[in-house]
Formats: C-alpha cells, sequence, structure tokens
C-alpha cells in the first residue's frame, strides 16, 4: 500500500457519484484513474485526515481558490500544492496571473462559484474558464489525495491526471 492510500479502501470514483459534489461526478471522467474513499466528515481537514487514515502529508495536495484583482476586473483561479507546503500566494501565483492585489477566496464565494463544500473543494470539476495552478511537487508526488468536492470523502488521482486538466499550469508555486 503506497503513502497515499493510507488505511483506506479505494473504489473507482466514476461509480461513486454519491461520495463527490455535482460538478466533480460530472467531470470525473477526465481524470479516468480517480478513486474514492468516504472518510468522516469531522476529520475532513488535512492534518486530522492524514493522522486519522495514516497519509502521508506529502501525498496529500490542497486545493485553495485565490482571488486575485487588477483594476475592477477579479480573476479566479485554483491552486494546488502539497499540504507539506505552503502556496506563493503573495508571489508567484500573483505573478502569474498578473494581478496587483490577491488573496484567498472568501469561503461563502469559494462554495457558491465552485458549487463544491468548503474543505472538499478539489480541482476537479471546477469552473471550466479558471486556471488550475499546479505546483511540480505535486505532480512529483505520483498519487496524491485531494478532495471530491464533499467532506465526506477523499479522491484519491494521479497528479498527472491533474496536470493534464484542461485549464492545468504546472508551475513553481510553494514555499
Amino acid at each position: 500500500m503506497s503513502s497515499a492510500e493510507g488505511n483506506l479502501t479505494w473504489e473507482p470514483a466514476a461509480g461513486h457519484p454519491d461520495l463527490l459534489a455535482a460538478p466533480v461526478a460530472a467531470a470525473i471522467a477526465g481524470t479516468p484513474s480517480a478513486r474514492v474513499a468516504p472518510i468522516d466528515a469531522d476529520l475532513a481537514d488535512t492534518a486530522a485526515f492524514c493522522a486519522a487514515y495514516d497519509v502521508a502529508m506529502e501525498s496529500s495536495a490542497n486545493c485553495v481558490v485565490v482571488a486575485g484583482k487588477r483594476g475592477g476586473d477579479v480573476r479566479y483561479a485554483a491552486v494546488l500544492v502539497l499540504a507539506s507546503m505552503r502556496a506563493d500566494v503573495n508571489g508567484a501565483i500573483r505573478r502569474h496571473l498578473d494581478v496587483r492585489k490577491i488573496s484567498f477566496a472568501p469561503m461563502d464565494t469559494a462554495v457558491s462559484l465552485t458549487g463544491m463544500e468548503y474543505g472538499g473543494i478539489t480541482p476537479i470539476g471546477l469552473p471550466a474558464d479558471w486556471p488550475i495552478l499546479v505546483d511540480e511537487a505535486v505532480v512529483a508526488a505520483g498519487d496524491v489525495v485531494i478532495g471530491s468536492g464533499i467532506r465526506g470523502s477523499k479522491v484519491l488521482v494521479p497528479a498527472a491526471e491533474l496536470a493534464a486538466l484542461p485549464s492545468a499550469e504546472v508551475l513553481a508555486l510553494a514555499l
């Protein structure tokens, strides 16, 4: 068993739409190797999840929604970094998005725009016009655990499939 699999029982994600947020279930065909496992929703936050299910932090990737502003224009993007790292939001990400100000999107906004639960947001199934910025360390990690769009499950997927999502770009984004 890999450190990404932990002590969970993984099943093909496409066969379990009940364990995925609606936009994730609709888009999961784009990540054919994705597998899903139910978890205790109270343990969805990364540190608690990794400890409870024996998943290495280096095999868990967090997806955050950022909002960048230039003039009156607001640009949203998803950023995927390993749980063991911090996203360089005010440096590399701000420069890549070519915005003057950037911050994490407010929780209500992120939930509303993605159709996913806070704490379960994932790069699979995001709005098609959003850039998905994937840190190069995520791709190097091989199989990674990500959110499923809900707090009650997680998805295990080869990071190369995340890097191949239509609007994904692989960059150096972590500190």
